[in-house]
């Protein structure tokens, strides 16, 4: 299929006149189409599509059907039944009122394509680059981010039913490519292992038969891919995306050795031979990109979203109606697997936000994508991050002793004085964990004596030692954490509060913490278009001076209020 591309369509005259009797008030696609125009073109597109071929459906108009999908949260079927059937999306698209529609598969064909062609974030693109036309998006504003927990469409297995299910997984596989093949490497005994999903059978209860069946699992995933290598196979078969997440499972979870006793298997633990780290650890056959993640005490398997929105200043909203000059609009969403922390993505986001020329003037976080090194590489970049800065975690802290702050540094003497005048002994830069760092050490003949040795030391020998980070980091930690303690710092930090409100948009419009996909490339196209989908929400909502945040009232409030009167 190939793509040729053609002028955003007119709307025909019979669509726009049935449109105006039908929604004398408009609709939300009808407003996208008369605010915001064709801000989707073919052309755009080229990349993903061939040039042979068949010409397909106009890409620019699944791109809007596919946001207009996620802002009213429908399936396939359903948004190719309302381009079949609803006048406001033909008026939309620029379709005559006779237009049959398409098949639903189109849709995820569409989407097969963005992800093949490496254009997840296409769409989101497209919008604020027709929103920088239109003056509704800028770049050195105020901008927020957020992160929230994403669960991957995935069951929770456990390492038992995970080796079972890996086999099956690749028995299916080989099942449906080559069955002729597969029967001729294994018989009957298979299908009763294995013949349905390994978490719908009772496993046994006693840890030395789970662990063989265990180590049966894995001897049967071996076999399977020493035949699929063999030269009798189709040379294909180890290509297969369900043969490769065996191999990777059998690699994470046993450990096998080969020698003249012949072959051992053992189920890797903790010790000896142990497992892998979490943020490598594969959770399911069926989706290798997903991880475990925790945070603030809960768990889950999947990935991370990490969604960044404009900031508007209350100073231009209109003192009549309250109509804000601009709206707050979604300008970001990454997405990372659930082991990656927060601080790691705070240079990503800066860097996309440049890439579509929206860089902050100050970005607002909480304090997990805080760190020095943040706070000094977006300086650097003409960003101020207002993040608090986690608390300093040391024994002198919690316990109200002699922090690192409370001793006098001279950089270029390379001394430090402690509380009680007491000059350091030596000063060694060294790498610690792979960053850069000096050790300062006091002398064990003054701190011994020192009738204040409770509240800065508890070596038995030596004195008391201090790990400072280099200088520039060191002054912009104090510099950062004097500043947090100002009315003026957290009079700027309360509009990260304001986030609170697209995370919750998000999750209850477009049912981002349930990933409609597999796998981390499909997860941030979702995820993309879940934030072109929320703009324009947002955008009709300012449009027609809705706002978003209206105010509930229950039965019983409304009845005390008619009492009161």
């Amino acid at each position: 299929m190939s793509m040729q591309p053609k002028q955003w369509p007119e709307v025909p005259a019979e669509t726009g006149r049935v449109a105006g009797e039908a929604f004398p008030r408009g609709s939300l696609a009808i407003r996208v189409r008369d605010e915001l125009g064709a801000w989707c073109a073919d052309e755009a597109f080229g990349p993903v599509y061939g040039v042979r071929g068949a010409p397909g459906i106009s890409p620019a108009q699944l791109a809007v059907i596919t946001a207009l999908q996620f802002a009213e949260n429908l399936s396939d079927r359903q948004a190719a039944d309302a381009v079949r059937g609803r006048i406001d999306w033909k008026y939309c698209l620029g379709l005559e009122l006779t237009d049959a529609g398409f098949d639903p598969s189109v849709l995820s064909e569409f989407r097969s394509r963005l992800v093949a062609g490496n254009a997840e974030r296409l769409l989101l693109d497209l919008l604020l680059a027709r929103l920088r036309e239109a003056g509704l998006v800028r770049s050195g504003g105020r901008q927020r981010t957020d992160s929230t927990h994403v669960l991957a469409r995935i069951r929770d297995l456990n390492r038992l039913e995970l080796a079972g299910e890996a086999v099956r997984a690749a028995l299916e596989a080989l099942a449906a490519s080559a069955p002729g093949w597969l029967a001729g490497v294994i018989d009957s005994s298979w299908q009763q292992v294995y013949g349905q999903r390994i978490c719908d059978l009772r496993l046994p209860e006693s840890k030395t038969k789970r662990a063989d069946l265990a180590v049966r699992y894995a001897r049967d995933g071996y076999y399977l891919l020493e035949q699929a290598q063999s030269a009798a196979a189709p040379p294909w078969l180890p290509g297969l995306p369900a043969v490769r997440a065996l191999r990777l499972v059998l690699l994470q979870q046993f450990y096998r050795e080969t020698g003249g006793n012949g072959e051992k298997v053992t189920w890797r633990e903790d010790g000896t031979h142990g497992l892998p780290p979490g943020r490598a650890r594969i959770v399911s056959p069926y989706d290798l990109d997903a991880r475990y993640g925790e945070k603030r005490g809960q768990g889950w398997l999947g990935y991370k979203a990490h969604f960044t929105e404009t900031v508007s200043d209350p100073a231009g909203d209109d003192p009549v109606t309250g109509r804000p000059a601009v709206p707050n609009l979604v300008t970001g969403a990454q997405t990372t697997h659930a082991s990656v922390p927060d601080a790691v993505m705070t240079a990503p986001i800066h860097d996309h936000l440049d890439g579509r020329g929206l860089p902050p003037g100050e970005h607002v976080t909480d304090c997990g994508y805080a760190s020095a090194g943040a706070l000094i590489a977006a300086r650097e970049r003409g960003i101020t991050l207002i993040a608090p800065l986690p608390a300093d975690a040391s024994r002198q802290a919690r316990t109200g002793g002699y922090t690192a702050d409370m001793f006098a540094i001279d950089w270029d003497a390379q001394q430090v004085t402690c509380p009680q005048g007491t000059v350091s002994r030596t000063w060694a830069p060294c790498r610690q964990a792979g960053k850069d760092a000096i050790v300062v050490v006091f002398p064990a003949t003054a701190c011994r004596p020192c009738p204040v040795r409770g509240k800065c030391t508890h070596a038995a020998r030596g004195g008391r030692q201090l790990t400072l980070r280099p200088r520039e980091t060191h002054q912009a930690v104090a510099a950062a954490r004097a500043e947090q303690a100002t009315d003026q710092w957290k009079r700027k930090y309360a509009t990260r509060a304001g986030v609170e409100g697209l995370m919750a948009q998000a999750a209850h419009v477009t049912g981002i913490r349930r990933a409609r996909y597999l796998g981390l490339p499909k997860t941030t196209l979702e995820h993309n278009i879940a934030a072109v989908a929320i703009n324009l929400i947002r955008l009709d909502a300012w449009w027609t001076g809705t706002p978003l945040d209206r105010t509930r009232t229950s039965h019983l409030q409304r009845l005390h209020l008619g009492l009161a009167a």
